[in-house]
C-alpha cells in the first residue's frame, strides 16, 4: 500500500465531532472528485469517481447517514492500471437540489459555486473537514523517504485558492500551481505536511513522517561525519607526504644530528607515522604537543631548508 493510500485509509476513519463536520467533508469530497449534471427544473444528479475504496466506502456512509439519498455503486478493474475504479451515482431525486446548496456545491439562480462556502466553515473542526475531504477526493502524499511533497489537485482556480486560504487559517503555508488545465495545493516542507497531516486527523502518519525524518537526520549526520574524517584522512594524507619530503629535504641539505631536539622527534615521529594528523602526532611527543606547536616545527623545518638555499 501507498503512503499516500495508508493516509487515506487513516482519514477515512475518522467521524467528524458535529454533523456540521461531516457535512463539510462531505461538501469537499463531492466538489473535488464530482460531476453534477443538469436535468431541467432544477433536477440535478451527481457522479463521484475514484479510485480509492476507502474515499468511496466514506462518501457512500456520509450521503446515506446524512442526506439519506438513493446511490448506486458501480466498480470496475482497470487492466491497464491493475486498480479499481468506483463510481458512486445519486440519481436525481427530492431534496438533492436543497442539499447542494446546503452543501455550498450550488449558488441558488447562478449554478455551481466559484470557491468553498467559506461562510459555513466558521470553526477550525469545519475547515480541518473540509480540507481532509479535500485531501481524501484529489490529494497525493509521496513516501517521506524519498522527494517528501503532498499535494491536493482540483480543478477551477477560485475553489484552489479558496482551499489555500484555509490551509493558511490552519497555520499551514501552502502555495498554488498551475497544472495543465488544474490547480494544485502544494506543500513540500517536511514541518508544513506534517502539521497538514496532524491537523486532518491523520495522527498515525504524521508519526510516520516524525520518525522518518529522525532517521534521516541522524543519517544525514553520520555520512557528513564520514565524509569529514574521509576529507581529513585525505588531508592528513597528503600533508604527511609533504613533510617527509621536507624532512628528506633538510636530511641532504642541513643535516637532522644539528636540529634541536624537538625537531629531531618531530621528523622521527612523522617518518614513523606518514599519515596521522599534526594533532595525533603531537600527542607522542614527550612531552605532548599540540597542533599549533607541530606546525610551527614544520615551519621551522622550511625555514631552514630556504637558509640552506639561500631562499627569502
Amino acid at each position: 500500500m501507498s503512503f499516500t493510500a495508508e493516509v487515506k485509509d487513516e482519514l477515512s476513519r475518522i467521524e467528524g465531532p458535529t454533523p456540521t463536520c461531516a457535512l463539510a467533508e462531505l461538501s469537499a469530497l463531492m466538489r473535488v472528485c464530482g460531476t453534477l449534471s443538469f436535468h431541467g427544473a432544477g433536477r440535478y444528479s451527481l457522479r463521484i469517481a475514484t479510485e480509492t475504496g476507502s474515499v468511496a466506502r466514506t462518501t457512500m456512509g456520509l450521503v446515506h447517514k446524512y442526506l439519506n439519498l438513493r446511490t448506486t455503486l458501480t466498480v470496475r478493474r482497470s487492466v491497464q492500471r491493475k486498480s479499481r475504479n468506483y463510481l458512486i451515482e445519486i440519481p436525481p431525486q427530492d431534496k438533492l437540489d436543497a442539499y447542494l446548496v446546503a452543501l455550498g456545491i450550488l449558488v441558488p439562480g447562478h449554478g455551481l459555486a466559484s470557491g468553498v462556502p467559506a461562510a459555513s466553515l466558521d470553526t477550525r473542526d469545519k475547515i480541518c473537514a473540509f480540507v481532509r475531504g479535500a485531501f481524501m477526493a484529489g490529494g497525493f502524499v509521496a513516501d517521506p523517504r524519498g522527494d517528501f511533497h503532498l499535494e491536493i489537485a482540483v480543478t477551477g482556480e477560485g475553489f484552489a485558492q479558496g482551499i489555500v486560504d484555509l490551509v493558511q487559517r490552519l497555520g499551514v503555508n501552502a502555495r498554488l500551481n498551475h497544472r495543465r488545465g488544474s490547480y494544485a495545493v502544494y506543500l513540500k516542507s517536511y514541518d508544513e505536511v506534517r502539521k497538514l497531516l496532524d491537523a486532518m486527523g491523520a495522527v498515525r502518519s504524521a508519526r510516520t513522517v516524525d520518525k522518518v525524518r529522525q532517521m534521516k537526520n541522524v543519517k544525514n549526520e553520520v555520512n557528513r561525519r564520514v565524509n569529514a574524517e574521509l576529507a581529513n584522512g585525505r588531508r592528513s594524507s597528503r600533508s604527511g607526504a609533504d613533510q617527509i619530503h621536507l624532512i628528506g629535504r633538510v636530511a641532504n641539505e642541513v643535516g637532522l644530528k644539528g636540529l634541536s631536539p624537538k625537531l629531531r622527534e618531530f621528523c622521527e615521529l612523522r617518518l614513523k607515522n606518514p599519515e596521522m594528523s599534526l594533532a595525533d602526532l603531537g600527542r607522542l611527543c614527550d612531552p605532548p604537543a599540540s597542533k599549533s606547536a607541530m606546525y610551527h616545527r614544520v615551519l621551522r623545518l622550511q625555514e631552514l631548508v630556504k637558509d640552506a638555499n639561500g631562499e627569502k
